[in-house]
């Protein structure tokens, strides 16, 4: 695995702790990943906020992150569309979003109601749904990493990762750097 690669992979894992210190049932949460050496060149500052290892560990790799979550997002309907709204300056090397769904067995999707409302419903009741949370970053040079909790294993050593578990949302984040 690259160092870029690498680093986006601790920072999604990173992001993907710290929203779950919150709990279930959160917003969606987007965040600028920039370089840290940069950051802290520009800002030395900073340095002393942190905790001694983050400024280290920036130290070491021209390739660190740092996660700064934005806040007050443009109203909309979904994901997507939000992350459809979004573009970042220069100084962004990458993005993350989490996100939460509810996922069902295939079988299920057939006993899924046509009726907006009653499909609320049956979704907030079958007991083969599964809650889970997304935390997908991507880099603007194309590197990518998701996790991927289930609230069923809600456990930091339980939550799968991998470069393409959420191939769209992958997509969808790389497109705020056109």
């Amino acid at each position: 695995m690259s160092t870029r690669q690498e680093s986006i992979k601790e920072a999604v894992q990173e992001i993907e702790r710290y929203v779950s210190g919150y709990g279930w049932d959160g917003p969606i949460r987007v965040f600028a990943l920039i370089r840290s050496a940069e950051a802290l060149a520009d800002h030395p500052e900073l340095a002393e906020e942190l905790p001694a290892d983050v400024s280290l560990n920036a130290a070491e790799s021209d390739e660190s992150l740092f996660s700064v979550e934005q806040e007050e997002l443009p109203p909309a309907d979904s994901v997507e569309g939000l992350l459809d709204q979004l573009a970042w300056p220069e100084g962004v090397a990458g993005a993350a979003v989490t996100c939460e769904r509810i996922t069902l067995p295939p079988e299920a999707e057939a006993d899924i109601p046509t009726d907006p409302a009653e499909a609320e419903k049956f979704l907030a009741t079958d007991e083969r749904r599964e809650d889970v949370r997304m935390a997908v970053g991507a880099m603007r040079t194309g590197e990518a990493w998701c996790c991927l909790r289930m609230k069923s294993f809600d456990a930091d050593d339980s939550v799968l990762s991998s470069t393409d578990l959420v191939p769209e949302l992958v997509e969808a984040l790389r497109r705020t750097f056109e």
